[in-house]
Formats: C-alpha cells, structure tokens, sequence
C-alpha cells in the first residue's frame, strides 16, 4: 500500500467498527493562545478527552496533519518532518485496551500486510513512588496476539533510555517495559511534574524493525526499540487515559479513553520496508521533481533534497490554513521554512523561480484527500513565489558579503580555520536583512550560488563562526535599537512634526485615507507608519502588491466623498477590550492600557466613517478639510519593504 491507501484504509477500518469520521482541525489552532502550532493529533480533542460529550459521539477515526517546528533542525536525516499526518481513533469512555490492541495489531498485519516478525511492542514499566502499577493488562494481550501468529513473545524490562542502550535486545523478545520517559503521557510531561488535576496515561507503543540497517553505536552500546539510530521505527502509540493527579498521588478516572495515533509516514515506510521516508509516495514525487530541476540526483544530494521536500510541503499546508511568511509568530516559522529551501535549491544549483514548479506537486498529492488543498493551490503558489522572489536578493547579496569577508582571510585560529564573528552576522543582517539563523547554517552546509561562487563557496568549508557570535550579535542589536530610541525621541507619537493647524488637517486625511484603503484594498491593510508635516501626509501599510491606478482613484474619491458630507470628528475614553472588540482600529505595535482614546469620524453610537485609537491632534469636522476649494489627491505610491506599500498625498 502507498501512503494514500494506508489513510483510506485506517478510516475505513475504524468506520466498519462505528467510528465517525472528524474533520481535520487547522495547523494554527482557533481559540488556544498556548501554542502557536497544531503539534499531534490529540491536540483538537483534549477537551473531549477531559470529559465533554463530543458532538459525534464515543467512538471516533480522523487523520490530522501537524507541524513541530522544534523538528525543523532534524530534518534531513531518513525520518523527520515537520509537518506529518496523524491517524487517529478514539474511545471517549468507550472500549479500552482488550478491543484497541488486537485492533490496532490487525490493522497493521492483516489491513497493511506488516510481517508481525518484525514489529516490537512496549508496555509502562510502573512507578512505586506514584503507586502506579506496571501495565500487565497490555502485556498479556501481546503475547496472545504474538501467539496466534506462531511467535512466542518474551518480555524483558527496560527502564531508562540509557539502560536499554546498555543491555540492548535478547533473542525472542518482543515485549519491552519502558520508564515514564517512554510510556507515560500527559500535557505536563512526567507525572512528577503534573498540576493537580491534569489526567494522564499508560502508553503501549508499535515498532517496526528494519533489520538490514546496521546499528549506529553513536546512539548507544547496544539497539533497542526506542533507539534513535533508525534500525527501528515507531508507527503507532496506543494512549491509555485512565489516571487524573490528586494532592494526594493519582486516582483512576470515571471514563477511562484511548487515544491512538498511527504515523501515516512511518507506517508507509513500513509498509514498502524502507527505512527512508522520503521515498514514500506523498514525498518521492517532489524529490522527483528535485532531480529534474537541478540534474542532480537524491542519492549524491539527499540532505537538500530532504529539507526542500518537507520544508514546502509544511509550508503548503500553513498557507492553506491561512498563514503567510512575516516576521512573527507563524509567520516567522513559515518564512524560515520558506527561505531554507530556498537556500538548499542553491545548493542544488536551482537559480529560478523553482517554488511555482514545486509546489503544484505538493498540491497534487493531496488533492484528493483534502479538497481545501486542491481549492487554495493557485493561493499558495502565489504566497511562497512571493516569498521566494523577496528573499532571492537577500540571498545573494548576503552571501557574497559574507564570503567576501571569509575571502580575506581576517581572523583565524589555532588550526588555521577563519572565524567569522558576530559582528559580520550582524551587519549582514542589519545591511541586507540577512537572517542570523541561515548564516549559521549556510556556513555548515555551504550552498553554490554560481558557478562562479560555487568554487568560492567551498572557502565556507574552512569558516566557522566565533563560540560567542550570537552573543555579540545580540548586543549590536540591542545598541542599534537604543540608537533608534535616541533619534526618535520626542517625536509625536501619532508621527506628527508639529501642531499646526496644517499638519492637523494631514493627521484627519490620513485617517479618512487609513479606512478608505481597507475598504478598497481589503482589511489586511495595517498601518506600518507614518509621517505628517504641513506639506502633506505620508502612510505606510502592509499590501503585497502595487496599488493600481484605478484603486487609488476610488481611494481618492471615497476620502472626498468624506469630506464633502462634513463629518463630525470627536473623541472619547473607552474600555479597550470592548473598543477593540467593536472593530476600533489601533496603531500597528502599540499596547495598549485599560482604557483607550478613540477618534470617531461621524457619530459614536450611531452611522459613522471610522473610528480609530489615536492621540490626536483632529480637526472638529472633516469639511475644514477642503478650504480654499483643495482636495485631496494621491501623489505618490510606492513600495516602502517586503509586503509593506507607501503612499504619500496632499491636499491641493
């Protein structure tokens, strides 16, 4: 089976034994401030798992997509992603261990085809200090399900990561006991280390050993189920919620749940008996594409054909579920992803608009199983294209710096190895908005830009970067804003040279043109900045594009429409959660105390233009606006940075 066929066989599986399908929750999770990122399949469902009535019932199957960001360094070796899909079934006080094990075990050797030879098994070890028994219950079903496949299954205790690796598997054992660290779960970690209250669980995980991979003794002595080295692999963990904490130590819960979740990735490798996931069919075809684009092929470039493949298609999925690459937040992960690919294309010798040949095959892969996937392809394209020709400069203007600075040989040390400091990071970055993370990372991997840097390039072999780089880095950064406080001190706040009654009127236009711009442009409009002097107004926002002829026009017209009706502009204090919440507008980056001063042009409580948290100065009534017979009229737009537009206008 592929990966496509794996999904629809699970939620079949678990359909024929009256599970209801869920929809997929998004990768950014709505109403939960606590993480900025869907991290596992439970996630979504932890409110049911505490005990609310789920409207589908007891008794439920879905396949989630989720994304770990604190994955994004992994990847590149045989087996991590950022982004991976979780199936999933769940018993909501429901069945428990007797009906998910040997259903779970069925799944994989009957539905899937795993030689059960090669699947291990782990089972919770206990916790005396807790009073928290071993999991005998899981074990005994083990053995009979081994057994009816002709395997006698030993068991052997385990305990620590550690002491696995120093005893390592014996002949015919099949059943490992694993500490807290492995077969416990909760939200909070151990459970020394859970708040009262917080429920948790037994797990029981499933491995599948590749037994042709050699063990790699950097990951211990001896190999174990839980061994990193990649000989074996997890594809499902079986979470047994049956415990809430006390004052007092653990008691059993009053609906005890299963949370199981099956990883659709490593189960398709699995089921191909490869130990590399990204030859299974929801990665290869991108690989593919890799080769074709570069001339290169997987096996002489695999670390940047691996980080490009799931890099874009993590990136895909965030910007189906509405994230686009900034500087905060999501957005900062997601431009990180964006502009690491972009780096390894280098790499590859990849020079042009490679995203738009890319990502469609990302697209098409999973078209069929999420239709908001195949609805929103245009929309991504378009997003990471942008992305892609925003950073290319970057990338190349910051890179030469750098090796040009690596060219002269500065500063070397005991072994002869340049050493590039925290002040070449820093004015990288503060020149040409190099990040500090991808010139740490460009100078391990050393991407060719040209041919001609790709024999510069290799100088990045014999460059480290200094032990206190980041440090350094920092305080410039810190001296630089102190630098940018001192200039701007005592400049109005609303970005106002002065008082004047000229300058006043300005401030009132820039208001009038703010909300103009949302309406014609759409309310992704934020305003970035601006700056207002007697001779005109001058806005900065956040568009991606140029602002055509035609809607500047309709700006135009809709801010002297405006003025023409002669608003009323007033101002009052207001409750700021409740002013923000009725859609007052605020100035970008400002916070905000319990109160706050709004500007409304029109009636506070009735028909009105806009209304703005704002400092003022404003004129009474907006027809001041056009004394003299002036009007007011954009004179200039242009772009200002990377998604961020600038318009300067006049009245005249």
């Amino acid at each position: 089976m592929n990966a496509q066929q794996i999904r629809k066989a699970y939620i079949d599986f678990f359909v024929a034994r009256q599970h209801q399908i869920i929809p997929r929750a998004l990768l950014v999770p709505q109403n939960d401030s606590s993480t900025l990122f869907t991290g596992s399949g439970m996630q979504p469902l932890v409110p049911y798992l505490l005990g609310a009535e789920h409207p589908n019932g007891t008794r439920l199957v879905d396949s989630q997509p989720v994304f770990r960001a604190q994955d994004i360094e992994e990847v590149g070796d045989n087996r991590h992603d950022t982004l991976f899909e979780m199936l999933g079934n769940w018993s909501l006080g429901d069945y428990f261990k007797a009906e998910q094990l040997p259903w779970i075990w069925e799944f994989f050797t009957k539905e899937i085809g795993l030689d059960p030879k090669k699947l291990y098994v782990t089972c919770f070890i206990g916790d005396e200090a807790n009073k928290i028994p071993r999991d005998l219950e899981s074990s005994a079903i083990w053995r009979e399900l081994y057994a009816k496949e002709g395997i006698e299954a030993k068991e052997a205790d385990l305990g620590s990561e550690a002491s696995a690796a120093e005893r390592g598997v014996k002949p015919g054992e099949r059943i490992f006991y694993y500490d807290v660290a492995k077969n416990w779960w909760s939200r909070s970690g151990k459970p020394n280390e859970m708040p009262v209250g917080e429920p948790g669980g037994t797990t029981s995980e499933v491995f599948y050993e590749f037994d042709f991979v050699e063990h790699n003794p950097e990951y211990g002595a001896h190999c174990h189920p839980n061994c990193d080295c990649g000989r074996f692999v997890e594809i499902g963990n079986n979470v047994f919620m049956e415990y809430v904490k006390h004052e007092h130590g653990f008691e059993k819960l009053p609906k005890q749940n299963v949370d199981c979740g099956v990883g659709l990735e490593r189960t398709a490798m699995a089921a191909i008996d490869n130990p590399d996931v990204f030859k299974i069919s929801i990665l290869w075809p991108i690989i593919e594409k890799l080769e074709v684009l570069s001339g290169k092929r997987y096996d002489a470039n695999t670390n940047a054909m691996r980080v490009i493949a799931d890099h874009l298609r993590a990136a895909s999925f965030l910007a189906v579920d509405g994230v686009v690459p900034s500087n905060k937040e999501q957005g900062y992960v997601m431009r990180r992803l964006v502009r690491r690919a972009i780096a390894r294309a280098f790499d590859l010798g990849i020079e042009q608009n490679f995203l738009e040949e890319v990502v469609p095959i990302v697209a098409d892969l999973y078209a069929e199983d999420y239709p908001e996937v195949k609805a929103g392809r245009d929309m991504v394209v378009e997003v990471l294209t942008r992305e892609e020709k925003l950073f290319r400069q970057t990338l190349r203007k910051g890179l030469r710096f750098i090796l040009g600075y690596i060219n002269k040989n500065e500063t070397k040390d005991e072994s002869g190895v340049i050493v590039v400091p925290g002040s070449v990071v820093f004015e990288a970055y503060d020149t040409f908005g190099y990040p500090p993370e991808l010139t740490e990372e460009l100078i391990a991997i050393r991407p060719p830009m040209t041919k001609k840097e790709l024999e510069e390039s290799n100088k990045l072999s014999i460059a480290k970067l200094a032990p206190n780089w980041r440090e350094d880095f920092n305080r410039l950064m810190e001296e630089q804003k102190a630098r940018s406080r001192t200039a701007t001190k005592g400049e109005f706040k609303g970005g106002l040279a002065d008082h004047s009654e000229v300058t006043t009127k300005y401030h009132t236009a820039t208001h009038l043109m703010y909300r103009a711009l949302r309406m014609v442009l759409g309310d992704h409009v934020i305003q970035r900045g601006s700056n207002i002097t007697g001779e005109r107004l001058r806005f900065d926002f956040s568009h991606s594009e140029k602002v055509t002829p035609e809607q500047i026009a309709e700006v135009e017209k809709i801010v002297n429409e405006q003025i023409d009706k002669d608003w009323p502009v007033s101002w009052r204090e207001e409750n700021t959660k409740q002013a923000l919440a009725s859609g007052v507008m605020g100035a970008f980056g400002d916070k905000y105390g319990e109160s706050v001063k709004v500007y409304t042009v029109g009636d506070p409580d009735g028909v009105n233009y806009s209304r703005e948290i704002c400092g003022g100065p404003h004129v009474e009534h907006t027809g001041v606006l056009k004394d003299g017979g002036k009007r007011f009229k954009v004179v200039k737009e242009e772009a200002s940075s990377a998604g961020v537009r600038r318009i300067k206008a006049e009245l005249a």
